[in-house]
């Protein structure tokens, strides 16, 4: 540890980067009833940390090095640092990036005087082919985490906490994708202030480091969810797992809809947009600080950036309400008769209803998928639940089923009790030009499509919702054809929102 202390007093960041300021959020600290600091990462001219550990890197090269040249792979925030990292030094960079990366990134690199290379649909895929480059062209290849320049670059962070708040430190949030940012924060804040917790936050779909900590090394995860896009490694790096697994307190999780809260959270304080991973630490702040009310100091989180592609926004304000647990959803049964609707309204008294969705499908039963906007969650939603429960309505709190949120919310009404044999399958494929094609052809024509359900969410990656008739005898050689196509699904047919709303 002390050796990266050394590395890291002695790291060259602020010839491109900036101090950047630990902002009090004055509005979560109330909530929560203790001080609540962010670290503005988003203010480094490229919009996050990873200019510190880039230019630290690339500085420090040989001059036969830099007159050759260097290459990267990223899906964004670390391919801006190399651009700008090499710009600044007058060193040409290549800088190799999936296919499915959002325009904007794409152009914030051309920007900074990078030479763009597309390839591949994912992270790992672009990383190969950089690494072939690397060889072909006697490049020197910047690694994103697993190299101790960038660490040490990362960990100027650590240095700039301690000077900007002397005070006691209950425990630091640091987002983890690969493990650069945590390893080089903890080095420093660990060997100065031990009593001073340092906590990762993953994404529950890409948990890399905490699925390597629990195993004793690093594991390869079989896939890594999209959202926080800037985070999903399927495998942490070498040294970092290494500081990671001796320094860190703890590794915790968090899904979507607590990172869409977040991201509001920081917004009302702040008044910035995070990306999904910059917001990532402060969900697992409020996880901690509602689980360890006995707290001693500030809690401080890192906002890493704010590389946000503004079509996900919409995503972001749908989800951000559930996370924060101010909006409850609910599957009710109701009896089909004249005025059942209007007692059913009557019930919720003058609560927020946010949505109501329902369509006549005979017999005696209607079902209505019900959303509550709540002022105090836990309370409320227990008495709702509780209140209609008595009153003998059947229901099913579907506040964190995935498929109900993603589509079912936006297809109630299309039931067909008489179809055999279907499947329901949740889906991913890369949004790029042709993939919902290619999605269709893979399926090919052996089977009737019986529902389908696309909607572009701004992110990376898009979601569809489709259903397929096929017979028991011959689901494994559909089960083949899906895996021939490569994309990752998720079986439904048992979900109860589609048996409710969609199958009668």
């Amino acid at each position: 540890m002390s050796d990266y202390v050394r590395r890291i007093l002695d790291a060259r960041v602020y010839d491109v980067a900036v101090q950047t300021p630990l902002d009090p959020m004055a509005r979560l600290s109330a909530r929560l009833g203790c001080p609540v600091l962010l670290k503005r990462e988003d203010l480094q001219p490229v919009f996050s940390f990873k200019i510190r550990g880039a230019y630290n890197r690339i500085v420090r090269l040989s001059q036969a090095a830099k007159a050759a040249g260097i290459i990267c792979a990223s899906a964004g925030n670390h391919a801006q640092g190399v651009a700008l990292s090499a710009q600044k030094l007058g060193i040409a960079a290549t800088i190799v990036m999936p296919v499915t990366t959002p325009a904007i990134k794409i152009e914030a690199v051309r920007y900074w005087g990078g030479k763009v290379v597309l390839h591949g649909d994912t992270f790992d895929e672009a990383y190969a082919h950089a690494r072939q480059l690397e060889g072909e062209n006697s490049l020197t290849f910047v690694h994103p985490y697993d190299d101790a320049d960038v660490i040490a670059g990362q960990g100027t962070i650590g240095v700039e906490l301690l000077h900007q708040h002397p005070d006691p430190i209950e425990a630091i949030f640091v987002p983890i994708g690969g493990g650069g940012l945590a390893a080089g924060i903890a080095s420093y804040v660990k060997f100065l202030r031990p009593e001073t917790k340092v906590i990762g936050v993953e994404p529950v779909d890409a948990a890399s480091m905490k699925a390597a900590i629990a195993a004793g090394e690093r594991v390869i995860l079989d896939r890594v969810g999209l959202f926080a896009d800037g985070v999903a490694v399927r495998q942490a790096g070498e040294e970092t797992f290494r500081l990671c697994r001796e320094l860190l307190d703890d590794v915790l999780v968090a899904d979507t809809d607590a990172m869409c809260a977040a991201i509001k959270d920081v917004f009302e304080d702040v008044r910035v947009l995070a990306e999904p991973a910059g917001a990532l630490s402060l969900a697992g702040l409020k996880a901690y600080a509602s689980a360890n009310p006995q707290r001693r100091g500030a809690l401080i989180a890192i906002n890493s950036g704010a590389n946000m592609n503004f079509d996900r926004l919409r995503h972001v304000a749908e989800r951000a309400e559930i996370g924060e647990e101010r909006e409850v959803l609910l599957a009710v049964t109701i009896p089909e008769e004249p005025g059942s609707y209007r007692r059913f309204i009557q019930l919720l008294g003058n609560r927020t209803v946010t949505e109501f969705n329902y369509r006549y499908a005979g017999g005696s039963q209607a079902h209505v998928f019900v959303g509550l906007r709540l002022a105090d969650a836990k309370r409320e939603k227990r008495e709702i639940i509780g209140q209609l429960e008595r009153l003998g309505y059947g229901l099913i709190d579907i506040s964190a089923d995935e498929t109900a949120k993603l589509h079912i919310r936006y297809m109630v009404g299309g039931r067909a009790p008489a179809l055999v044999d279907e499947m329901i399958l949740r889906c991913e494929f890369p949004e790029r030009p042709g993939a919902l094609l290619r999605f269709l052809d893979g399926i090919g024509a052996d089977w009737n499509i019986t529902l389908f359900h696309y909607r572009n969410h701004g992110a990376d990656y898009g979601r569809v919702l489709v259903g397929v008739q096929v017979s028991p005898d011959d689901r494994i050689r559909f089960s083949d054809r899906m895996a021939i196509l490569g994309y990752p699904y998720e079986d439904e047919t048992a979900n109860d929102a589609y048996r409710l709303f969609l199958r009668g």
